[in-house]
């Protein structure tokens, strides 16, 4: 069975190939997409006959530039979609039929397994295949209607001394993972532990403030002071306060870095 991954983190694409493989060693993944645009022209080139073809399209919600919905304004899917969204689950439960479902980030082994037992069970049946547009329509619908904005946390709770400090996160200039301990540096260049990893901290701090630059920091949008090209089309970046070692930001997110700091 052929699998087409829509989905614009790299590290996710990673995962959920391997996720796959555990599964059903059978699957192969014939393609990846991280935009709306990607996914139309894989599509739009490897039809129905092409050995590229899917059989089943795995799709974030959200992607590099917009939402997964808009392939589906822009060209027919003839196959079954699971989507994979951080959306919350009672939005999405109504649309466990037909052919669409969905799994929630981070995916599990046996929430994949039953959608996969899902859409074999669904190619036994006559007109199995795409989710039709009215379902789609009623799709964004719900979305719309239910998911409520996201509560980021405004400050922290820190043990200093022998005392406990509350520490604004506005005041926070950049979190940082050393030595398997996560901490944080102020903006008057105060440095504080935290219990929370960063994949922890990452879920709490309001993405138009704050971007994950690579596996070790978390920086606010205000420390950057000075961004550089380097070494095989990364970025290295000058912080305020300054951080014991460099701050690069990967090639893969180096142009989702630099959209967020145009924002």
């Amino acid at each position: 069975m052929n699998v087409l991954i829509i989905e614009d983190e790299e590290l996710a694409v990673r995962k959920l190939t391997k996720l796959l493989g555990e599964v059903d060693p059978t699957l192969q993944v014939v393609g990846t997409a991280a935009s709306v645009r990607a996914s139309v022209s894989y599509l739009e080139n490897n039809g129905p006959g092409h050995p590229a073809h899917p059989d089943l399209i795995l799709m974030d919600i959200e992607l590099a530039d917009g939402q997964s919905f808009e392939i589906f304004e822009q060209i027919p899917v003839s196959v079954p979609v699971i989507f994979t969204t951080s959306y919350d689950e009672y939005a999405l439960k109504a649309f466990k039929v037909n052919s669409i479902d969905y799994l929630l980030k981070p995916i599990k082994r046996h929430e994949l397994e039953a959608s996969l037992t899902k859409y074999k069970r669904l190619q036994s049946q006559p007109n199995a295949g795409a989710p039709s547009n009215v379902a789609i329509d009623a799709l964004v619908q719900q979305l719309r209607q239910h998911i409520q904005p996201t509560e980021y946390r405004k400050r922290f709770l820190v043990k200093h001394l022998s005392q406990w400090m509350p520490i604004e996160v506005s005041d926070i200039a950049y979190f940082y993972s050393e030595d398997g301990v996560s901490l944080f540096r102020t903006n008057t260049n105060q440095k504080f532990s935290i219990d929370y990893t960063l994949d922890e901290l990452e879920t709490m701090l309001a993405p138009t403030q704050f971007f994950r630059a690579n596996r070790q920091f978390i920086v606010d949008i205000n420390s950057v002071q000075q961004i550089h090209p380097y070494f095989n089309n990364k970025l290295k970046l000058t912080l305020k306060p300054a951080p014991d070692d460099d701050v690069l930001v990967s090639r893969e997110r180096a142009t989702e870095f630099k959209k967020w700091m145009g924002k």
